[in-house]
């Protein structure tokens, strides 16, 4: 299957000593993190962003996976990382903070910590609701990505939604809202003030059920959901190295 022009996987060797896997989101690609991982390959990270299965190609790619595909990938990139560095942080945007989220729910202390921008863990919205119902007779419902501010900017995603993808992940987010207590990671919680695709609910239920004694908060006035390639994308980028570096520090005392 062709993969989308920019789609690739983001790739960085640094640092031994810090790993950084980033998690794009649902119907996105590599190309929305790979600002960020920049950023972090110029902290000397070493830098991993994979193409998660059945994205980056087309939405009916999409529906044939399941959201264990998604996540077998990370584990496999986080397995990678852990080998090459001292501490391995995992970094999600939406769906890849959920993925984040349960990959912390899973391997516990093996995750130095967590930097998670506008994560999903549920949703009121009826269309999303009626997912798993209407998967078996739907294939695809209208284009959830592209939530931008910054004129000019485009997100390279799906122009239609996989509902039987999506259904997927609702069953994903069941699970880890169950599990939220497991997370004891350190965490940076960002949530963009605006945001048309995850309500602000979400952020509250997260940062109400995790146990991590150190949670830090940041709210991006001036971006919606992409808030990656969004106006506030350098506060975050350099919000989340000043957290890296910090827990660290931590740990070296």
């Amino acid at each position: 299957m062709p993969v989308l022009a920019g789609a690739d996987p983001f790739v960085h060797d640094g640092s031994r000593e810090v790993g950084v896997l980033l998690c794009h989101g649902f119907t996105s690609t590599p190309a929305t993190m790979r600002p960020w991982g920049e950023y972090l390959a110029k902290a000397d990270y070493t830098v991993r962003c994979p193409r998660l299965p059945g994205h980056g190609t087309t939405w009916r790619e999409c529906n044939r996976t399941r959201w264990p595909d998604w996540y077998g990938r990370l584990r496999e990139e986080f397995a990678d990382l852990s080998q090459r560095c001292a501490a391995v942080f995992v970094f999600g945007l939406s769906m890849g903070g959920t993925l984040a989220l349960r990959l912390a729910e899973d391997l516990g202390d093996a995750v130095a910590g967590l930097v998670l921008a506008n994560p999903s863990v549920l949703s009121r919205r009826l269309d999303v609701k009626l997912a798993t119902l209407l998967a078996p007779v739907l294939p695809s419902a209208r284009a959830l990505g592209g939530d931008i501010a910054k004129p000019g900017v485009v997100e390279l995603a799906y122009d239609r939604t996989p509902v039987r993808a999506l259904a997927s992940l609702s069953r994903l987010w069941a699970l880890v809202r169950r599990d939220l207590p497991k997370v004891t990671q350190p965490l940076l919680l960002a949530r963009s003030a605006v945001d048309h695709v995850v309500e602000p609910l979400n952020a509250t239920v997260v940062a109400s059920n995790v146990r991590s004694e150190d949670l830090r908060e940041v709210v991006l006035h001036n971006s919606y959901h992409v808030a990656t390639l969004d106006n506030d994308a350098p506060l975050l980028f350099q919000r989340s190295v000043e957290f890296v570096d910090s827990v660290r520090q931590v740990g070296a005392r």
